[in-house]
């Protein structure tokens, strides 16, 4: 009945859907009268009637006209309620509430027991045939409802494809916020259940506790907390509760540290997917109670590294860029440093816990590993903080800074290069050894292909990035002592002056070795011009045009010989040109003459 409750946000508009759920309440109203009329009319007796819940609290009072009084005013407020939700009008309505009312008045008079079971009898079927009449009626609005919807369905594969439609009914039905709503309704009905079960059994023990001992309520924690992982539905509705709890961690941390970033508001992503394919992958839903609980924790432990390494990806920027921007406002960096801190020491007491309660095993040594790296990473960002603090602080250029940072970040991924390839390792070691399936297969590929072969990639990408700008700055020359004070200008890319040296270009453009440095990086030509800064020998034999640049696609040896034709044909253009320039004044020089004569002759 619930999974059926809960499809029908599949074919019901949410108008139709919110008409629909008010039906289905009034029904349940409907149910829980008939209920209580037949409970009060044949197992209640007004002279000795009361009852205790688990915690010593009367739900019934000791008198018969209170007793009555109170059914009266329950049974009133669930025909009302019934009335109101199926829009019941006129006199019609009031029958009905009179007919939910009948059983108690029978209570009340004191009528003979088989009388009230037949007023129980009659106002129950009088219930059911208007619930199914009003149901029959809506059978064609439930028809019409669904056949919309279906053509709306229709209509937006047709024009806009699967992916779009998926997202559309992902954001209609919120799934993530059902699932939340079913994993917290379903805890909540068990702690209520178990809580009564365990008070029950503390009433025959001589201790007497407010609630329950402190003994009972670890074990009904436990007990809880196995029962919210038992099957794959509630696997997803936990993890369902944890991307909310993820999501508002996230949003206060970067309310803390100041962040505006939107990539770093996906940790309430990140995190229940992580948790489901661990679930996935350790079996958990399948293991038994005792299993299930330990694996629940080392997951759980797992899943807390994975958040702290991603909060530290959201804090590293904006330490990064307080360090870098030269910010002095101390209430600006210590949210930062603060939450760097904390990334710091939360994994060592976690490794220190976990080493002193347990013995070292495939995943205790994840986990440790996981939080020596964290903490890597926390040492190699507050080194670079505190080398573009330095920086800051002198106001001077420090031409070897990049050196550093370079060394100190390097230093770091090598470092967890080495970590991915032994976790890697470990895996492996797991899956052959301990338990091994499809999911950790698929995992442990990710984890080579990202962490392993791209890291490595990226890495000696860097690594050749900077030794051949390092080779293409030495190659230019440099400019130092009295010629370098000559200079009446600043370096085009910091906007600074030049106070120890300078280096030129092949297009006469001056430029700090250190910023042109960091320019050949990402780019093989003038900041200025946009001509090729380094030529290689054998190019530059061969290439007169324009002081050696090249357009990308094209080969040297071929613009050399269109630059060769190039001046051939100028030179012909040339000669043509001065031969076309002595007939013209050879045309002038006869023209002269030919007029002279005529002027002799006239005269």
């Amino acid at each position: 009945l619930g999974v059926f409750v809960s499809s029908i946000v599949l074919v019901l508009q949410q108008r139709a859907l919110f008409k629909f759920y008010m039906i289905a309440s009034a029904f349940l109203l409907a149910a829980t009268s008939v209920l209580v009329n037949y409970y009060a009319a044949l197992h209640i007796n007004f002279h000795s009637a009361y009852y205790t819940a688990a915690f010593g609290i009367q739900i019934f009072p000791h008198k018969g006209p209170s007793l009555w009084m109170v059914l009266s005013i329950l049974q009133l407020t669930f025909g009302i309620g019934y009335v109101t939700l199926l829009n019941v009008q006129s006199i019609y309505s009031q029958l009905i509430i009179l007919d939910i009312l009948i059983p108690v008045i029978g209570l009340v008079v004191e009528l003979p027991f088989n009388v009230r079971q037949i007023l129980v009898f009659i106002s129950g079927l009088v219930l059911t045939l208007n619930t199914t009449a009003i149901l029959v009626t809506k059978i064609k609005w439930f028809y019409y409802s669904v056949r919309y919807v279906y053509l709306l369905v229709r209509h937006m594969y047709r024009i806009y494809g699967l992916q779009l439609l998926m997202e559309d009914t992902w954001k209609r039905i919120r799934f993530p916020a059902v699932l939340r709503v079913f994993w917290l309704t379903r805890l909540t009905a068990q702690a209520v259940v178990l809580t009564y079960v365990v008070k029950m059994a503390e009433t025959n023990t001589e201790e007497k506790f407010f609630l329950i001992s402190w003994d009972n309520c670890w074990e009904l924690i436990c007990s809880l907390i196995i029962s919210g992982c038992d099957s794959t539905l509630t696997v997803l509705g936990m993890s369902a509760v944890i991307s909310s709890v993820a999501h508002y961690l996230g949003l206060g941390i970067l309310a803390f540290i100041g962040s505006t970033d939107e990539d770093d508001k996906r940790l309430g992503f990140v995190a229940p997917v992580l948790f489901f394919i661990l679930a996935l992958q350790t079996g958990l839903s399948g293991l038994k109670p005792e299993e299930r609980l330990v694996r629940l924790s080392r997951n759980m432990c797992l899943l807390l590294t994975a958040v702290l390494h991603f909060i530290h990806g959201m804090t590293d920027p904006v330490l990064m860029s307080l360090s870098a921007s030269h910010v002095s406002s101390f209430r600006r960096h210590f949210p930062v440093l603060f939450v760097s801190a904390c990334l710091f020491i939360l994994p060592v007491l976690l490794s220190y816990i976990l080493w002193h309660h347990y013995a070292l095993n495939t995943w205790l040594f994840a986990v440790t590993a996981f939080c020596v790296e964290l903490c890597l990473k926390v040492i190699v960002s507050i080194t670079v903080y505190i080398l573009f603090m330095i920086d800051g602080y002198y106001n001077v250029l420090w031409e070897k800074l990049d050196d550093y940072v370079y060394y100190v970040r390097s230093t770091g991924n090598i470092i967890e290069f080495i970590f991915g390839v032994i976790m890697f390792g470990n895996g492996a070691y797991t899956m052959v050894f301990e338990s091994g399936s499809k999911i950790r297969a698929c995992m442990m590929c990710l984890h080579a292909y990202f962490n392993i072969y791209l890291q490595a990639k990226n890495g000696w990408k860097t690594f050749i990035n900077r030794r051949t700008a390092v080779k293409k700055i030495n190659s230019l020359p440099e400019v130092k002592g009295s010629r370098l004070r000559e200079i009446d200008d600043v370096c085009a890319i910091c906007y600074h002056e030049f106070t120890t040296s300078a280096r030129i270009t092949p297009c006469n453009h001056y430029f700090h070795a250190l910023c042109l440095r960091k320019w050949l990086y990402i780019q093989d030509t003038c900041p200025m011009c946009h001509q090729k800064v380094y030529i290689e020998d054998k190019e530059t034999a061969s290439i007169s045009n324009n002081n050696g640049f090249v357009a990308p696609n094209e080969n040297p040896v071929h613009v050399a010989e269109a630059a060769a034709d190039a001046e051939n044909e100028l030179n012909e253009d040339n000669d043509s040109s001065d031969s076309d320039e002595e007939d013209d004044d050879c045309v002038a020089q006869h023209l002269n003459e030919t007029l002279h004569v005529d002027s002799n002759s006239l005269g």
